[in-house]
């Protein structure tokens, strides 16, 4: 004899739906004849700048002609031969006393022609926050990890092998139901990036 419970679910099993195979997708993703002149065009396009250099020595003379380098009392750099620390960041322990950096560079390690979104992790970098805090910011990237969408660079990244692994695009900005646009709302008000070799 049946229980209530057993016969329910009885009645259940019988109507399941019909197991089917998943529907086919063919996605082929966007591919850019130039993947560095799409991501200058976009990156302008949303706020930031962007230089191709040749060596270290060409990015520190296109830095000091930056005038919010020039003027800042404040800077700090992890990226070997490309500007100044005007103090130890690896002396900081307080993240939070890094507040009134005016001026940053630091690596990044890929680049997105399709949204110009350039992929930074915390490594060796001395505080992660160093890549919001400042009121300036320059990435310097290699020029030969500029691949052409988000797909490609997933393939690139290992995520979760650091404790920070982001994508960052443009200089901070926010925009109000009236469009109105503010840069630097919540971050960095530039971003300048370096296009190395």
């Amino acid at each position: 004899m049946s229980t209530s419970r057993e016969t329910i679910l009885g009645k259940i099993r019988q109507h399941l739906p019909q197991a089917a195979d998943p529907p086919q997708y063919a996605f082929e993703p966007i591919r850019y004849d130039d993947p560095v002149a799409q991501f200058t065009e976009v990156l302008k396009g949303i706020g930031g700048d962007c230089e191709r250099v040749a060596n270290a020595e060409e990015a520190n003379a296109r830095l000091k002609a930056i005038p919010q380098y020039a003027e800042a009392k404040k800077t700090c750099s992890h990226v070997e031969g490309i500007g100044q620390n005007t103090f130890d960041p690896y002396a900081v322990d307080d993240p939070r006393k890094l507040e009134d950096v005016d001026f940053a560079v630091l690596p990044g390690y890929l680049a997105v022609a399709e949204n110009a979104a350039i992929w930074v992790t915390d490594e060796p970098v001395s505080h992660r926050v160093l890549y919001f805090l400042p009121q300036h910011l320059a990435l310097v990237v290699p020029a030969d990890q500029v691949v052409n969408n988000m797909h490609e660079a997933y393939e690139r990244i290992e995520i979760g092998t650091r404790p920070l692994g982001t994508f960052i695009a443009g200089p901070s900005k926010t925009a109000d139901i009236e469009q109105s646009l503010v840069i630097g709302a919540h971050g960095a008000r530039s971003l300048t990036v370096f296009l190395l070799g």
